[in-house]
């Protein structure tokens, strides 16, 4: 006899925490399925820890709404739970004159986001805000920030447990089925029947879906990130103008202020995190680019991080696929796919999301 219960989440990463938090919240009796033996073991602990400002995203899509309005609730949250962050700002730079336009464009997609207006940099002024950045022009994003993302998370997590949720750690789900009015979740050793399940598998969850009929695939980008080591040289984020394949190799600070760089883009098959020090090389001449002075070894390995993709290498960047019942027809499911950057920004708003499509 499988055992009945109201609602489930697959997966226990920030939007897994964040969608079931929402839910129990509002009522619902939830249970949070997760395979490995502690909550946000893959991308929600393996980014960049940064709050995104919603600059990149275009008009109307789920990214630019939901980063905007997830900015705006985690700040709230992260003041109301005491959850480590700081509101650094963050510059974009060109060092060369063919970026430019692109800098223009951004002003106006922040304006179109609603993000605010991101002032103009002369060189004198990048230099002025960050010394060691070699640019020829910037834009300064104000509501850029950092924030601790594992005291996120276990905030979280504190809140669904008040809200009588539950985490079930190394508890696999690896099938997923329609049954009459609700799903069937199996889990190996035992099975639930629930009237509602949320798909937050992560670098998974395209694979889950199908299960159900989805017609979705799932692709991996790996990121590597380097540490500098000794005091960092910079006080805020810098970005370079992105590239084709992301957000280029920038400068992050950690909550202790440690500088570290990355990540670039390593398309691969499955969940491999293994560290290629091969890369250093790319690292050291994309860094170079805006940051001149780098001492080369003072970089040093840090870790890597997977990105869930919806569409392969050389594809435009897809948007978020969040699927309730009138997208794919199967009552009581959500699907959160390719939710990659800014999910760990959005998440909170992807939570309330979650709680509207299962009514």
């Amino acid at each position: 006899m499988a055992e009945e219960c109201d609602a489930v989440v697959i997966g226990a990463g920030v939007v897994g925490l964040a969608a079931a938090r929402a839910l129990a919240r509002a009522g619902r009796e939830v249970l949070v399925l997760e395979r490995h033996d502690v909550i946000g073991a893959e991308t929600s602990s393996r980014n960049s820890e940064v709050i995104h400002a919603g600059i990149y995203y275009p008009s109307g899509s789920a990214k630019a709404a939901l980063c905007v309005r997830g900015k705006a609730l985690l700040y709230a949250h992260c003041a109301a739970y005491n959850v480590p962050h700081r509101r650094l700002g963050k510059l974009i730079v060109a060092t060369r004159e063919s970026e430019l336009v692109s800098l223009r464009a951004y002003q106006r997609q922040a304006r179109v986001n609603k993000v605010g207006e991101l002032p103009w940099l002369t060189r004198t002024e990048v230099l002025a805000r960050e010394p060691q950045v070699d640019a020829i022009a910037g834009v300064y994003s104000e509501s850029t920030g950092i924030i601790d993302s594992h005291a996120f998370m276990q905030s979280l997590l504190g809140d669904l447990e008040a809200a009588g949720g539950v985490v079930a750690l190394r508890t696999e789900v690896n099938e997923l089925a329609r049954l009459g009015a609700g799903l069937r979740v199996g889990c190996g050793d035992f099975d639930l029947d629930a009237k509602a399940v949320v798909n937050a598998g992560g670098l998974h969850a395209p694979a889950l879906a199908a299960r159900l009929g989805a017609r979705r695939r799932g692709y991996f980008a790996k990121g590597h990130y380097y540490t500098l080591s000794g005091r960092s040289p910079f006080t805020h984020l810098v970005y370079p103008v992105a590239g084709a394949d992301g957000l280029g190799v920038h400068v992050t600070l950690d909550m202790a202020g440690q500088a570290r760089f990355g990540p670039d883009v390593v398309w691969q098959t499955d969940a491999d995190y293994g560290f290629d020090d091969s890369n250093l090389p790319r690292f050291v001449a994309a860094i170079r680019r805006y940051y001149p002075g780098l001492d080369e070894s003072m970089l040093h390995p840090g870790y890597t991080g997977i990105r869930p993709k919806l569409v392969p290498a050389g594809e435009p960047a897809a948007d978020f696929l969040i699927e309730g019942p009138a997208d794919h027809g199967t009552p009581g499911l959500v699907n959160l796919l390719g939710i990659e950057s800014p999910g760990l920004t959005a998440s909170l708003a992807i939570g309330e999301r979650v709680v509207e499509l299962l009514g």
